[in-house]
């Protein structure tokens, strides 16, 4: 069935396009949420007005949240969970205790439906995009560790700190190459 899209759907289009859809996504779903309605003649006509009044909403909402993006991109949580000796976990870290830890720590409230990552089911790092708009997609990393390692993860290292080390290696390697060189021309 074709549908012409009056709100912009996640991974199908912006609204005013007209979409192929299979016919249970579209009746049971696009239609009664008010996402699309189904393409017609007169109704593809519509979809020009329809195109420019979503690209307008679509700047504004844009520039509301701009700042929560802002907020969010970078954002790093950290899960204590148990765990097998593998690195399996006993349970999933899921998009509802994503959003409820980014309320925790700064309050945003987000819908567990803009999450944009299937379950996590082993310890590791994980970088996890939040569809807060099609075109805003902040990334948060979320680190998922034993229950006994919570707060024990190092903290990153800064370009500053890299760049200090980078140099004294660089000058211990010279100061041995100069070893080196001292050591072979007294034992010549």
């Amino acid at each position: 069935m074709k549908v012409l899209l009056l709100k912009d759907v996640y991974k199908l289009g912006r609204a005013g396009d007209i979409k192929k859809v299979a016919n249970g996504y579209g009746r049971n779903y696009l239609i009664p949420q008010g996402l699309a309605i189904p393409a017609t003649e007169k109704s593809i006509k519509l979809a020009e007005r329809i195109a420019e009044k979503a690209t307008e909403r679509r700047a504004i909402m844009n520039k509301e949240l701009q700042g929560m993006a802002e907020i969010l991109q970078g954002m790093e949580l950290e899960f204590g969970m148990r765990a097998s000796e593998t690195g399996k976990l006993y349970g999933s870290v899921n998009a509802m205790m994503i959003a409820e830890k980014i309320k925790e720590l700064k309050g945003i409230e987000i819908d567990r439906h803009q999450i944009v990552t299937e379950s996590i089911r082993n310890l590791g790092e994980y970088v996890v995009p939040i569809s807060l708009t099609l075109d805003l997609l902040p990334e948060v990393t979320v680190f998922v560790v034993r229950e006994s390692e919570v707060g024990k993860r190092p903290a990153p290292v800064v370009e500053e700190e890299l760049a200090e080390q980078t140099e004294e290696l660089t000058e211990e390697v010279e100061a041995a190459e100069e070893t080196v060189d001292e050591t072979e021309e007294l034992s010549e």
